[in-house]
């Protein structure tokens, strides 16, 4: 399982550590991701979506049907 999240497309980024010294060493900074289960309405069941802080504050503003509307129609959603 990818860390992607399944509404905003967020995923890992790559940067730098930089020391007192100022030298640099490479590191991932990771997206907010978790599991968490929605009731979607239009369809009458249960979905389990991979997402992130931010992709669930999506889900809040808009509501879960647009939200997914929204992802499926950018590609960030595969299901």
């Amino acid at each position: 399982m990818s860390k992607i999240c399944q509404i905003t497309g967020k995923k890992a980024m790559v940067g730098n550590n930089v020391s007192h010294s100022n030298k640099k060493t490479k590191r991932k900074f990771n997206v907010n991701l978790f599991s968490k289960k929605f009731y979607w309405v239009e369809q009458d069941c249960w979905i389990r979506l991979n997402i992130s802080a931010a992709g669930l504050r999506t889900i809040n503003k808009l509501g879960l049907d647009a939200a997914i509307k929204k992802a499926a129609e950018k590609g960030y959603l595969n299901a």
